[in-house]
């Protein structure tokens, strides 16, 4: 069964529903929380199930399936997230944000010109929302334009002091080979936001990449520290105890510790 599938009925097939929580509400808001909270924790899956429920409380939610697109492409599910994304549109054909994710799916089929227009269709809606930005700038770094370093400059001017959107920059950055970009993005995101382990993760697998091996041990220790229960830190610093100076790590932002 397809995720699609999944995502129309609001989770995995046979998947158990958590006890209750005393003095909990699961509506809307909940799982709208619950979403956030999985995706800044770069928990794409549980993100993804977390917005279908919000859908079930509010079809009407433009938010949610946008994100539900974002995530998606964050899973590499490119074929779901364009299906996902026509049937959003039909409901929203103005909205700039699911106009901006509908640009980046089309880029990731290598529809450069379409992925264009949609793009430019998005910041004619909303100029200010940071996402169009971040997402004109993957469009035009697929299309190996070089403006795109300009949309993402604005799209970090939109949003200062956020280090989601520099989190999210730094994943454009690696998807399109550009660790040392990346990097920068990432120290801005441990500025702004020193106390959560996923930036500084994410910062020491960029400079793993670079073969910058003492200062990605130093960053994967602090996430380490940071949570404890998240494997990915101690798993990063085994194997920089097992490898040389001159390894370089490829394709990690398509593997995320779940």
């Amino acid at each position: 069964m397809s995720r699609f599938v999944n995502l129309e009925f609001g989770g995995q097939a046979g998947e158990q529903t958590p006890a209750e929580v005393p003095g909990v509400v699961k509506d809307e808001a909940f799982y709208q929380r619950e979403a956030q909270t999985a995706f800044e924790e770069a928990d794409f899956q549980k993100a993804l199930r977390s917005y279908a429920k919000v859908l079930e409380f509010n079809p009407q939610n433009a938010a949610a399936w946008t994100a539900q697109v974002r995530m998606l492409l964050e899973l590499d599910q490119c074929a779901e997230a364009r299906v996902w994304t026509d049937q959003a549109l039909e409901r929203f054909p103005r909205e700039a944000d699911l106009l901006a994710a509908k640009a980046v799916v089309l880029a990731r089929h290598g529809e450069t010109q379409s992925a264009l227009a949609f793009s430019d269709a998005a910041v004619a809606e909303n100029g200010t929302s940071s996402y169009v930005w971040l997402a004109r700038g993957d469009v035009l770094l697929a299309a190996r334009e070089t403006l795109a370093d300009y949309c993402i400059d604005k799209a970090m001017m939109l949003a200062p002091g956020d280090w989601v959107a520099a989190w999210q920059a730094a994943r454009i950055r690696v998807r399109h080979g550009q660790y040392s970009l990346a990097s920068r993005l990432l120290q801005q995101a441990v500025e702004w936001n020193p106390g959560h382990f996923l930036p500084w993760l994410e910062l020491g697998r960029c400079q793993e990449a670079l073969g910058l091996k003492g200062a990605a041990e130093k960053s994967f220790t602090q996430a380490r520290e940071l949570n404890r229960h998240n494997a990915a830190a101690a798993e990063a610093l085994a194997r920089l105890s097992g490898s040389g100076s001159g390894h370089r790590l490829r394709g990690w932002w398509r593997r995320l510790q779940k």
